[in-house]
């Protein structure tokens, strides 16, 4: 078992950004990786929570801050799971390397 400092990462293809705000898709965080929740987009802000190994999630929506380097690339993405709780995109297997949710407004 593996425990990063990043937030889990999300990605998938565009068709899927309405369904997965909408219609609860989940996407599963990189295996073998325990991936910290964190309050904003970047590692220097504080660790909310750790998702479990083999956890999904479900991507509120998605915003550019820290770049970070992850089983799944290098990307700047990092993606909402709920209200002050951001991982990675470089920690969590969607199946794409672009967005997959709507931009996070605030």
């Amino acid at each position: 078992m593996t425990t990063q400092d990043h937030q889990g990462a999300v990605e998938a293809a565009d068709g899927q950004t309405l369904a997965a705000a909408a219609g609860g898709l989940t996407y599963p965080v990189a295996a073998g990786y325990r991936v910290k929740v964190r309050r904003g987009p970047g590692t220097d802000y504080p660790v909310v929570r750790t998702l479990a190994e083999g956890a999904r999630i479900q991507i509120r929506c998605q915003q550019h801050g820290e770049k970070v380097s992850g089983p799944c690339g290098t990307s700047d993405l990092w993606d909402s799971i709920a209200p002050g709780e951001y991982v990675s995109d470089t920690y969590v297997r969607t199946g794409s390397g672009g967005m997959v949710a709507p931009r996070c407004t605030s």
